[in-house]
């Protein structure tokens, strides 16, 4: 069977180079005799293994010395809540930017820890655009500001680093990590699930400034501990040995494609494409400020939503898949992170135009 072109928010699409490199290498890495996921996670191949994709994620992001990278387990969800545990010390104020969804998410998990201040919210827009940053009012009793910098479900996304007012700005960055360059030293702590532009679920990369590592409470376990992770290199229990290799497979395509620079060109240049293919239609309408439009996350909906089903289902005959929108807004979405190729927003785009001259 052909392969699909994938448009699910995550898990997501995967560079085909490297689902073969996996298959090629699944039952001997190179010449060890073994799978990569039957290694001793403290052995020798897999702490080669480990070392390598650590290195490429530093070179591709340009990470400075003095931050850390976690490679730990939860999802994003997960470090909403050790977000406040690790980074309150003896502040019990954080400010949150509520931009959609998983702003939402987490600053809900946040107030079982602390009191969360709402420095902005775009919840009277429907989440179609993004607060006006000179009209935020940040607590400067605070211990961070956190921002989701790519709403997968609501699709808009920042392009301009907000002004943290001196506090450590946190950023929730699991669906546009990798898509474009990034000024590393803006930010206190970067997290991101890796199911969108980094490889399988299973894996939540944390890059956590140094200065931010010793104030999480005693009573953090150890293994939701960032400094104790640090100082065991993500391996205070057994790591996800696979995902992790697998993540250092995608780093090693995102090199070969020219890194991030190269990457965003060609990021910038299918979102155009769909979008402008959504605006030229009568048929399908996108709702968010044109200003804040992810590249990464498209919704989109038709006129008559009658036509839906008929066109998730004939999507689904094309190849198209995943274009179902979230349950929480309707309508389609496509997800076009990293690996998704150009071909694929072509085949997408040639369909609905056919799809609508016929409707």
């Amino acid at each position: 069977m052909a392969r699909i072109f994938n448009f699910s928010a995550g898990p997501s699409t995967l560079p085909e180079a490297v689902l073969l490199q996996a298959q090629q290498e699944l039952l001997d890495w190179r010449g060890t005799g073994m799978s990569v996921m039957e290694m001793s996670h403290r052995g020798k191949h897999f702490m080669a293994i480990a070392a390598a994709m650590q290195q490429d994620l530093i070179d591709l992001l340009a990470i400075p010395a003095n931050y850390r990278v976690l490679f730990l387990q939860g999802g994003a969800s997960a470090q909403f809540a050790l977000i406040p545990q690790n980074l309150l010390g003896n502040r019990q104020v954080a400010s949150y930017v509520n931009t959609g969804a998983w702003s939402t998410a987490a600053i809900k998990e946040a107030a079982k820890y602390c009191q969360v201040d709402i420095a902005a919210s775009a919840e009277e827009s429907g989440f179609s655009s993004i607060p006006d940053q000179t009209n935020w009012q940040i607590d400067q009793s605070a211990a961070y500001l956190h921002f989701t910098s790519n709403e997968t479900i609501h699709g808009v996304e920042f392009f301009n680093v907000p002004d943290a007012q001196g506090l450590p700005l946190v950023c929730d960055m699991s669906s546009d990590i990798l898509s474009r360059p990034e000024d590393i030293s803006r930010y206190g702590l970067i997290y991101a699930g890796a199911q969108k532009n980094m490889g399988p679920s299973g894996v939540t990369v944390v890059i956590v400034r140094e200065d931010l590592l010793d104030r999480a409470s005693a009573s953090v376990p150890a293994v939701f501990n960032y400094r104790q992770q640090a100082d065991a290199d993500s391996m205070l229990n057994t790591p996800a040995t696979y995902n992790w290799y697998l993540l250092g497979l995608v780093l090693q395509w995102l090199k070969q494609q020219g890194g991030i620079a190269a990457i965003e060109q060609l990021n910038i240049r299918k979102a155009q494409k769909l979008y402008q293919a959504i605006d030229n239609s009568s048929l399908y309408q996108n709702r968010v400020d044109k200003r804040y439009r992810s590249r990464m996350n498209i919704p989109f909906v038709l006129t008559d939503s009658a036509l839906d089903k008929q066109f998730i289902s004939e999507a689904e005959q094309h190849g198209l898949s995943g274009l179902q929108g979230h349950r929480m807004t309707g309508g389609m979405r496509a997800s076009i992170y990293n690996a998704m190729p150009e071909a694929g927003i072509d085949a997408l785009i040639d369909f609905m135009a056919e799809f609508e001259r016929r409707h």
